[in-house]
């Protein structure tokens, strides 16, 4: 089986994240709620749109280190590796971002999976089987060309989109419970609440 797996927020967890840098940089005091969507709020609540924009930016370029796996998903993905299966990580993100300092955003994420191991040569996937696209159009499309069986993504918009083969498995990975019927606009998705459950279901294990 050939398994397709989007990055943010789905392999890479930011909870707290977003709080933590902004504590760093001085945009929030501490009594803020720890969720990246109260940080956004906030910021642009008082007129700090841009320092949102630019704090995405120092998230991820410098700032992966505040990232960690989501539970489950490096068990995940030894597993898979340990039955044979083939795994390819699909993502789409700019190359730098909109504002602020111009970090290699696909240089950090790939250092982020090969500080846990998960891409390189004694990695649990190859370098060349992760693919970081600047387009959602150009993830599907890398997505469908490489053939994969099953992709598993947060984003119910992505899998969503048209172009995917009728025979591709698309997985909605929900760790906060946003759409428990797995229903959006109409579509409905196989979804799992956690990685232990998306490797019970398509591992079997």
């Amino acid at each position: 089986m050939r398994i397709g797996i989007d990055f943010d927020n789905t392999i890479a967890c930011y909870d707290g994240v977003f709080h933590a840098a902004a504590l760093e940089r001085g945009l929030i005091e501490t009594s803020l709620p720890r969720d990246k969507n109260s940080v956004r709020d906030h910021l642009n609540g008082t007129g700090q749109a841009d320092a949102f924009t630019e704090l995405q930016g120092y998230v991820y370029g410098l700032r992966m280190d505040l990232a960690a796996p989501y539970p489950g998903a490096v068990d995940f993905m030894r597993a898979a590796r340990a039955d044979g299966h083939d795994l390819f990580i699909v993502s789409h993100k700019t190359r730098h971002p909109m504002i602020g300092p111009r970090h290699d955003l696909h240089a950090a994420a790939r250092g982020f999976l090969e500080a846990h191991g998960l891409l390189g040569p004694d990695g649990l996937v190859a370098g060349e089987q992760a693919h970081f696209e600047l387009t959602k159009e150009e993830k599907l499309a890398r997505a469908v060309a490489l053939c994969v069986d099953v992709f598993i993504d947060d984003l119910p918009e992505i899998l969503a989109m048209p172009g995917w083969p009728a025979s591709l498995r698309r997985v909605l990975f929900d760790p906060e419970n946003r759409l428990p019927e797995g229903s959006w606009k109409g579509y409905v998705f196989e979804r799992h609440a956690s990685w232990a459950a998306l490797r019970a279901a398509i591992l079997g294990a």
